[in-house]
């Protein structure tokens, strides 16, 4: 574990942690349709209160309060760096961090975009002039952005003081001599969403008036918002490129306001109908690759000194490898496109002590390393500290508790899953797997066995405990190397006695090694 890896995944054990405590509250809202449009009242937790309001309120007559008009602007997105680009390439199409950067990196080594390992969304003041040539040559190519008059704002993108080693990332000019139709799909995919975000990023503002009206009826307060698009800009780019996807996440809740019709106060609307609309709360949604990567840009943004330049864990060229890493290793794991810490990952974080896994060290130890950079701080003295905070360490937790055992390869009575199938000793759980406490016995369940590791699943307790009381386990999420999909079977245990050996059962009475 380092020092990135260990807060990273101290992030997706504590988002499961939250999603575990927390408790589904139901909720009642009031409505009432004018037939023109639906205005909502206060939440209730009540379901009796959200039906004294509705009864109060049917067929009553409706009177305008208030009308709130604010003229709002949505200013075009930035250029991609990094990250943002594997955050992008994640919601819209599924791609890991990994993934993203090896396709840039490929398409970047074919000349058709510039360097990806950037953490920069800016452009020099060199760039500019060849930016209106570039926007021309991209559009050319790009379905979506045919027939549509693309103003190009070049001052939005361009700042000398927001570039370190490398620019943002661009398509090259060499894209509109390129067959795009020869690239692999998910090189074409990435390209496609570096140039739509160009010519994004040099469009025009987009303008719009958000209307909030209040409303009472038979004393109750009801409130109704609408949205009126005043000047498209950049928004009109946008919208025609994701007409062209199957999936469109990530666009603008406030966009789904259908406009209000012309209110004034004091208007009177004769009779409404009043409806009850059930809802609940929901917990906190699981890491995607996309928001770990957003919370480890920004995690602890708010304690790092202002001088520090990185803000969170790890830089744009290292995080996609910590992800890769920490799936790899068995402390987190991908279920479609959700992040899962594992058993093993979980007990990890509940040793490690809290100012390890906590994005402060690493956000000090920056800010300190950039210190010795400017000869502001002296290498000795940091390294000092380093030793005396793990003596500190060391001597605080000088050895794991009982309940932690099993991590450490250290089995404690009481805690074995069931006996083993060939001597009837008992089986214990270690580190690397759960093996039979009679030295003469061979009998080993590795969690890590090549079956398991090409279904992409470990050998858990719970699982091990079944092998061992029932010869077999139904497991869910078994990952198909063929199809590259996952689906559930029965795991059954195969023991020859000298190997433990595992096939498959489905329904029908399918069954495969």
């Amino acid at each position: 574990m380092g020092r990135v890896q260990t807060p990273t995944l101290s992030l997706v054990v504590r988002r499961e942690r939250e999603i575990a405590a927390f408790q589904v509250q139901p909720f009642y809202t009031p409505e009432i349709d004018t037939g023109t449009f639906t205005a909502s009242g206060e939440k209730l937790p009540d379901p009796q209160k959200a039906e004294a309001v509705r009864v109060a309120c049917d067929g009553k007559a409706t009177t305008v309060l208030s009308v709130q008009r604010e003229e709002k602007t949505a200013a075009p997105p930035r250029l991609y760096d990094l990250t943002t680009l594997q955050r992008e390439a994640n919601r819209q199409h599924g791609f890991t961090a990994q993934q993203t950067l090896d396709y840039t990196q490929s398409l970047y080594e074919k000349k058709l975009c510039t360097y990806p390992r950037t953490d920069s969304r800016f452009l020099t003041s060199d760039m500019a002039a060849g930016v209106p040539g570039l926007v021309q040559a991209v559009s050319a190519i790009l379905p979506f952005a045919a027939g549509l008059e693309i103003p190009v704002e070049v001052g939005q993108v361009v700042d000398d003081s927001k570039v370190s080693d490398h620019h943002a990332i661009l398509p090259t000019l060499r894209v509109a001599k390129a067959d795009l139709t020869a690239l692999p799909a998910g090189e074409r995919d990435v390209l496609t969403l570096i140039a739509a975000r160009l010519l994004s990023a040099v469009g025009e503002t987009h303008r719009f008036e958000m209307v909030t009206a209040v409303l009472d009826c038979a004393g109750h307060s009801f409130t109704a918002k609408g949205r009126t698009i005043l000047h498209d800009g950049w928004k009109i780019l946008e919208r025609a490129y994701r007409v062209g996807l199957k999936s469109r996440p990530g666009g603008d809740p406030s966009e789904e306001a259908k406009p209000l019709p012309e209110l004034v106060e004091g208007q009177v609307f004769p009779s409404v109908a009043a409806s009850v609309r059930e809802g609940k709360t929901t917990p906190p949604r699981r890491y995607t690759e996309d928001s770990l990567l957003a919370a480890m840009e920004s995690a602890s943004a708010e304690e790092i000194p202002e001088e520090t330049e990185r803000r969170g864990l790890g830089t744009p060229a290292t995080r996609a490898g910590i992800i890769e890493r920490l799936v790899k290793v068995g402390l987190m794991e991908r279920r479609k496109k959700q992040l899962f810490p594992t058993e093993k990952g979980q007990s990890l974080i509940a040793v490690v002590p809290e100012s390890i896994q906590s994005p402060l060290l690493t956000a000090e130890w920056e800010h300190k390393l950039k210190q010795i950079e400017r000869g502001d701080l002296n290498d000795a003295a940091f390294m000092a500290e380093i030793a005396a905070m793990t003596q500190g360490l060391v001597k605080a937790h000088p050895s794991p508790d009982k309940a932690h055992a099993a991590l450490f390869g250290k089995p404690s009575e009481g805690e074995s899953p069931g006996s083993c199938p060939r001597c009837k000793s008992v089986v214990y759980g270690r580190q690397k797997g759960f093996f039979c406490s009679n030295r003469a016995c061979t009998f080993a369940l590795w969690r890590d066995s090549r079956f398991f590791v090409t279904k992409r699943k470990t050998i858990t307790e719970p699982i091990a405990a079944a092998f061992l009381t029932e010869g077999r386990v139904f497991v869910s999420d078994l990952y198909s190397e063929r199809t590259g999909k996952t689906y559930g079977a029965v795991v059954v245990l195969d023991d020859t006695g000298e190997y433990a050996n595992f096939k498959l059962e489905f329904e029908r009475g399918k069954s495969g090694k």
